[in-house]
């Protein structure tokens, strides 16, 4: 019961860097959250700050990804398939996330004043920005199909857990459901983002409460349930 209790609170610690860290780099450089004309007005105004958020956007992919191999360690007792399926969705995302930072990085070189670009209008330099950012845009989008599904297993094995509360594992459902409303928004509804809103509060109450629990409570004093047939 000790190591299932500090490995829950190491997935705790590891989920509130990754929301922390969030936070963060959409603040720095509104990476996240912030639509393509904020994020080159960070570039143009605040490139310090942008390429701190920068760095911090790529750590809160690590501390993601940290995160999700230390809820398999926590879950996989309880099905070990459906354990390393959450955990592969996630490394999916964190893959397309990191690369679609790449293309960010782009943009932020168009702006670096190196001689091979000054030849280069800047108008021209402008249209070359906006489309490397709104490329990365579509990669961070994107890999949210991958964040959503795994969602769903995840959500599955703490609802069935036996040693963490059932309604964490009914948020983290409806969590899913939010965040895949975002996904099909972003790609078949743009101009339409009010009806992500509701999605979007769900995932923060259901990742805060997970994280919160896992942190501060860990797990129940109770031997969890046995392992499911594979």
């Amino acid at each position: 019961m000790n190591s299932i209790k500090k490995t829950a609170r190491i997935a705790g610690f590891f989920y509130l860097m990754f929301l922390v860290t969030s936070i963060l780099a959409d603040r720095f450089a509104s990476i996240g959250f912030g639509d393509a004309a904020a994020i080159i007005d960070k570039i143009l105004t605040h490139e310090r700050f942008f390429s701190t958020g920068f760095i911090i956007g790529l750590l809160s992919a690590l501390f993601f990804l940290l995160a999700a191999w230390a809820l398999y360690v926590l879950l996989k007792p309880v099905n070990e398939n459906l354990a390393l399926l959450f955990l592969l969705l996630n490394l999916v995302g964190v893959a397309i996330q990191c690369f679609s930072m790449l293309l960010l990085m782009g943009s932020q070189l168009v702006f670096s004043g190196a001689d091979y670009l000054k030849t280069v209008p800047a108008d021209q330099l402008q249209v070359m920005a906006m489309f490397f950012v709104n490329l990365y845009k579509n990669g961070f989008t994107l890999a949210q199909l991958f964040y959503g599904t795994w969602l769903l297993p995840l959500g599955y094995l703490v609802f069935k857990s036996g040693f963490l509360p059932r309604i964490l594992g009914i948020l983290l459902i409806i969590d899913f459901f939010g965040v895949l409303v975002w996904f099909f928004q972003f790609f078949l509804f743009p101009g339409f983002d009010v009806i992500t809103y509701p999605g979007l509060a769900a995932s923060a109450i259901a990742e805060f409460s997970l994280t919160l629990w896992l942190l501060i409570k860990g797990v129940k004093d109770q031997k969890p349930v046995l392992a499911e047939a594979s």
